[in-house]
């Protein structure tokens, strides 16, 4: 009687515990999903090397917007990878970029700041420092004789809000908050390398 009554325990608590993570998982936010695309981009052989331009549709929302407007600095990154096909094992990643771009509000000029490296660019507003940042041209991403001319290779990019970078407490508020994971897919597109047109 008392192994009957020790394995019917066990299932009850067994049957609990299924019950209480399914709870726990349906309370819990889903991952958002990405909020904008990139609507255009492209590689261009050059004389320095092979550059991306590229568009990025994607909307601050109001939350982010209140936050640079309050002082908190933004930081956005667009990753960029250049891989080559082989058919005898995964595809071999010949290039692997990050463009970092930080976005702020100085309250005595009343200028947004957008950086990217050592360079810095004011704006009077908000707006248009966002669709600086969207616009991206002529960005170097590899030098011409890295890549074999005639070869294929798949190229993919995408742009986000890097949370890693905000201030501790906005970190914590960000991992629950669909208002701060913004985003965009992938693109992917495949490219044929060649000389400087």
């Amino acid at each position: 009687m008392t192994v009957f009554s020790t394995r019917s325990l066990a299932s009850v608590a067994k049957l609990l515990r299924a019950a209480l993570l399914a709870l726990l998982l349906g309370l819990l936010p889903l991952p958002a999903t990405a909020e904008g695309d990139i609507g255009y981009a492209e590689i261009v052989a050059s004389e320095e090397g092979y550059v991306v331009n590229a568009d990025i549709d994607l909307d601050l929302n109001q939350r982010l917007a209140d936050a640079v407007t309050h002082g908190v600095s933004l930081y956005f990154t667009a990753e960029f990878i250049v891989e080559q096909p082989r058919w005898y094992w995964f595809d071999e990643v010949v290039v692997e970029r990050a463009l970092n771009f930080r976005l702020s509000y100085h309250a005595i000029t009343r200028n947004f700041r957008l950086s990217v490296g050592n360079f810095h660019q004011s704006f009077d507003t908000l707006d248009s420092a966002v669709r600086t940042m969207l616009r991206i041209r002529n960005w170097q991403i590899v030098p011409v004789d890295e890549l074999d001319a005639g070869e294929s290779y798949r190229a993919a990019l995408r742009f986000f809000l890097d949370t890693s970078l905000l201030p501790k407490p906005f970190q914590v508020t960000a991992l629950g908050s669909r208002d701060w994971n913004l985003e965009t897919d992938w693109m992917r597109w495949t490219f044929l390398a060649g000389g400087p047109g």
